[in-house]
């Protein structure tokens, strides 16, 4: 049978493997962030008429600038942006995948702060553009000073901000961001796919793109949205920059039946976020007892909590996996990470943990 090494693909793409998370079907599954609260049954309706009624002139190639959507996002985020400085995608890591086509490629370079989402360096790759990675400062943090020698040392074409950070959940004050646009010559994207559960009144990326040309603020409707199924990420910034973008996107990218689904959910945004809340209350009711229970939980401004302290993670995941709970093991010496999901479900993970404590074991 033929394999893999046996087909002319380009050289820098030899010995990769696919991004894959475990898909596994199991009572609770909290290993990729979604957010498992349903759509509620009234917003899911509304989106099915839309959908239906776009099925009807599927014979018909759909808005190729996706009007409606973006003018309904911009008014969602808010911040006075327009409508011309809204993009979209199928997910966050297309519309990341673009700004990658546009402002990088061979003999380009971007640099990430490690660890973190484990797609950038496969997006980068996929693109043909050298993938740098930088460290972080203690417990996952990175403070303005190590982002900017990092920037200043390596002079990246782009620079990826996860904020909050994936997988750690740490939150990245703006004064990093600005520092790291001031200091770089080429593309600051800011990823802020876990926005919607950092704590309230925690400042947003958006609010430093007025005269700053080269930041990017990218979001994804899969998580607070509970939309992972539907693929709809988006990014705000300059329109000129936006422009960029056009010139690598495939025609007619998003198909019609995303568009309409997209607006549906966006049209109830209020009750689409409504679970926020309590998502963020078991993302703290983890971080709390992990802590009591003798883990070490890292400080998280995302749906998900990093805990480290764990003997033997691949035995613990696999354990727990056994009851029925799949979390995610990430490679990180004595982590694991799990989603905040229902109360049921964090019940269930925090019953199932408390058996592989540091502090039982005492």
């Amino acid at each position: 049978m033929t394999s893999l090494d046996d087909l002319p693909i380009r050289d820098d793409l030899r010995g990769r493997a696919p991004y894959g998370a475990p898909q596994k079907s199991v009572p609770v599954a909290l290993n990729v962030n979604e957010n498992t609260h349903p759509i509620p049954e009234a917003v899911a309706h509304d989106i099915v008429a839309r959908v239906a009624a776009a099925i009807l002139s599927l014979n018909r190639y759909p808005d190729r600038e996706f009007t409606a959507l973006r003018n309904a996002l911009a008014g969602y985020l808010g911040h006075g942006l327009e409508a011309e400085q809204l993009w979209a995608a199928n997910g966050s890591n297309e519309v990341l995948q673009h700004i990658l086509q546009a402002f990088g490629g061979p003999g380009r370079k971007v640099i990430g702060f490690a660890p973190t989402y484990s797609m950038y360096g496969l997006l980068a790759s996929g693109t043909g553009t050298e993938w740098v990675t930088a460290e972080r400062d203690a417990d996952f943090e990175l403070s303005t000073e190590t982002a900017v020698a990092a920037v200043r040392e390596h002079d990246p074409d782009i620079v990826l901000l996860c904020a909050p950070n994936n997988p750690t959940g740490t939150p990245l004050p703006l004064d990093v961001i600005t520092s790291v646009t001031d200091a770089a010559r080429g593309i600051v994207v800011v990823d802020e796919a876990y926005f919607e559960f950092a704590d309230p009144g925690t400042p947003s990326a958006l609010t430093l793109l007025e005269g700053r040309p080269r930041l990017l603020v990218s979001r994804t409707m899969s998580k607070a949205f509970a939309f992972a199924g539907a693929r709809v990420g988006y990014l705000a910034g300059d329109p000129a920059a936006i422009d960029a973008l056009r010139l690598v996107r495939l025609p007619y990218h998003l198909s019609a039946l995303t568009q309409s689904a997209a607006l549906g959910a966006l049209a109830h945004s209020g009750e689409m976020l409504a679970m926020v809340d309590e998502i963020r209350a078991q993302r703290d009711r983890i971080s709390a007892e992990l802590a009591r229970l003798g883990f070490r939980p890292y400080r998280s401004g995302s749906n998900f909590v990093l805990f480290g302290g764990v003997d033997d993670p691949s035995a613990v995941f696999e354990a727990l996996l056994d009851r029925g709970i799949l979390i995610r093991e990430i490679g990180l010496p004595g982590c694991l990470r799990v989603t905040a999901g229902t109360e049921a479900e964090t019940t269930a993970f925090l019953e199932a943990i408390a058996v592989f404590a540091p502090a039982a074991a005492e």
